[in-house]
């Protein structure tokens, strides 16, 4: 495998602290030191670190992880001052400065906010210190959320357009568990066989498992960005991985990736309502590139103005686009099944 130009690192909790909550110094060192090689060889290196909700946890000796929005916030903040200490001791014998990025999604769904967050890391790059990313769990409530650290990874892997992301969990990778038991080494589509070998997890300190992993594989892979999925307490997992010895699986990214705005308007984005077509207009818009007419609209569910962001859902009721509105709710239900009425032109539109 060619050295890669930017790859995406993402440590689970599991894989930040030992038995008890405590962080695994070691191992976060050794992660240290395996990025440190990887600039020297030219490789830029961006972390995407969970923790600070178990290390809030642990020095508030709770066993649990709350229920509680307001709790779980107050562990974040005060885990995260624990984590950032910790990343940037770890660094400082390899002469890195580690940079704190807090994130919610409605800083990459605002597309101003977007770009400000890409330039960002940007230059925290040009100065040569290393982006360390969380989700900012203080402030984030449902409708700001990513959901789960795997989500964030991926969505940063297409943010800066990285070659690859490395999500290093206590899972060894995609096992079969209803076939031969063993890693799936190499994934060259998601298909439903491979999603319904995918689990949750029982964590205290963890959130989502190996259903988020597929689905930030899928997100990363739209973009052109490979994932592998493999276990943080293997020893130099990261450089193993990266020269093909490492175990794990690996997910193959997709040929063609979308273009920079369809990515955003496909993933960065919670839509506000679905626009539901008939089958003419499915095969118009997968097949032919068209735009959204109103002709081959058959309903509207939600309330949603012009230029906001639906979900395109065929005759099955399942969506397979996603694209901003060139009508009101209240619009396109006026011209249902009408000719002559733009509904999303095709440069606003992605499928998924």
């Amino acid at each position: 495998m060619r050295a890669p130009k930017r790859i995406i690192v993402k440590l689970g909790t599991g894989v930040l602290t030992s038995e008890g909550g405590q962080l695994n110094a070691g191992r976060i060192s050794s992660v240290c030191r395996e990025i440190a090689d990887l600039r020297d060889r030219g490789t830029e290196v961006l972390v995407v670190s969970s923790g600070a909700v178990g290390l809030g946890m642990h020095a508030l000796g709770l066993s649990r992880r709350p229920r509680e929005l307001t709790k779980r916030q107050a562990c974040a903040a005060i885990g995260q001052s624990r984590l950032m200490q910790v990343w940037q001791e770890a660094f400082s014998p390899f002469n890195l400065t580690a940079a704190q990025v807090l994130l919610t999604h409605e800083d990459l769904r605002a597309r101003s906010r977007f770009l400000g967050v890409q330039e960002t890391l940007r230059q925290i790059g040009e100065y040569g210190a290393v982006p360390v990313i969380n989700e900012n769990d203080t402030v984030s409530a449902a409708e700001i959320k990513f959901g789960d650290n795997d989500t964030l990874s991926a969505m940063v892997a297409s943010l800066v357009n990285a070659d690859l992301l490395l999500i290093l969990s206590t899972a060894p990778g995609l096992i079969d568990l209803k076939g031969t038991g063993q890693v799936v080494p190499i994934v060259e589509r998601i298909t439903p066989e491979i999603e319904a070998m995918a689990g949750g997890t029982t964590s205290e300190t963890a959130v989502g498992g190996m259903i988020s992993k597929l689905s930030a594989a899928k997100i990363a892979n739209r973009a052109g960005c490979g994932v592998f999925i493999a276990s943080g307490s293997e020893p130099q997992i990261i450089s193993r991985l990266l020269s093909g010895a490492g175990p794990g699986t690996f997910f193959v990214p997709n040929g063609l990736p979308l273009e920079a705005k369809k990515r955003w308007i496909a993933y960065f984005q919670k839509p506000t309502g679905t626009i539901q077509v008939d089958g003419r207009a499915v095969d118009a818009l997968r097949k032919e590139g068209r735009s959204l007419l109103a002709v081959g609209v058959t309903g509207v569910e939600g309330t949603f103005a012009q230029g906001e962001v639906v979900n395109i859902a065929g005759p099955d009721g399942a969506p397979f686009a996603r694209g901003k509105t060139s009508l009101s709710s209240t619009q396109i239900r006026s011209v249902l099944g009408q000719k002559g009425f733009e509904v999303v032109h095709r440069n606003e539109l992605a499928l998924l």
